[in-house]
């Protein structure tokens, strides 16, 4: 009789651990949707504006910006406990501001353009936006979902001023409300995707200082400058 050998105990289940948010605060921080968005961003902004368009019989989009926030602030915090999420504070609120910026406002630009800052914003395709601070062009952590989420964006630019963007016109120059001039092409003269240049109209006139400060005059060349215009010279002023 062959010896009786008593089966090992099955091997328990591994524990299951609560994934963490962190992939999503790091995103909600950076004010960025990413590459490969976090589906806890698309989840919470389309529960959000499914509520709005059934509520309101129209487009979220229409809407202005404050009362559009007044509106959708409810709305975001039973998305939020329907999805079962736990944020902190700072979490929730960078994430209510996105979902906000995506709906009203001109998406993940949104920030940049109310950083007074920032002079300049290019986008060229999804993934990569520079911007001009202090006179220094950086890339910027900032990124579009994918190449349709650019061209929603210029087309929420472009619509209030009745100018369209497409494949037989693929490039146009537009301005935002506050005299930022836009410019915006799409394929197939931009090979990169999608791309938008913003030159933001400053509230602050850059002085001759200023220029000096940044490298973009000598203090010879302001003085020659200077000597031109009192001496009632003709000058022309070309380039950008």
């Amino acid at each position: 009789m062959p010896p009786v050998v008593e089966a090992a105990p099955p091997t328990p289940p591994p524990p299951v651990v609560k994934k963490p948010i962190k992939a999503l605060s790091s995103s909600v921080r950076n004010g960025k949707a990413g590459s490969e968005p976090p589906s806890t961003f698309l989840l919470i902004k389309d529960k959000v504006q499914q509520e709005l368009i059934n509520d309101l019989k129209q487009n979220p989009s229409s809407l202005d910006l404050e009362s559009g926030r007044q509106i959708i602030e409810p709305i975001f915090g039973r998305a939020v406990v329907s999805a079962g999420l736990v944020l902190s504070r700072t979490e929730r609120q960078n994430l209510y501001d996105m979902i906000v910026a995506d709906i009203l406002g001109f998406g993940p630009l949104q920030p940049l353009l109310d950083d007074e800052s920032i002079s300049e914003i290019m986008v060229n395709g999804p993934y990569q936006i520079y911007i001009e601070r202090g006179g220094k062009l950086v890339l910027s952590d900032v990124k579009f979902q994918d190449n349709a989420h650019v061209l929603r964006i210029i087309e929420r630019i472009l619509a209030p001023l009745g100018r369209r963007v497409d494949e037989s016109s693929p490039m146009v120059d537009a301005r935002l409300p506050d005299g930022s001039r836009v410019n915006a092409i799409i394929p197939p003269l931009a090979i990169d995707g999608p791309g938008i240049t913003i030159r933001k109209f400053s509230k602050k006139p850059l002085t001759i200082e200023d220029l000096i400060r940044f490298g973009s005059f000598t203090e010879e060349f302001s003085k020659f400058i200077e000597a031109c215009v009192i001496s009632h010279l003709n000058i022309i002023v070309s380039g950008g």
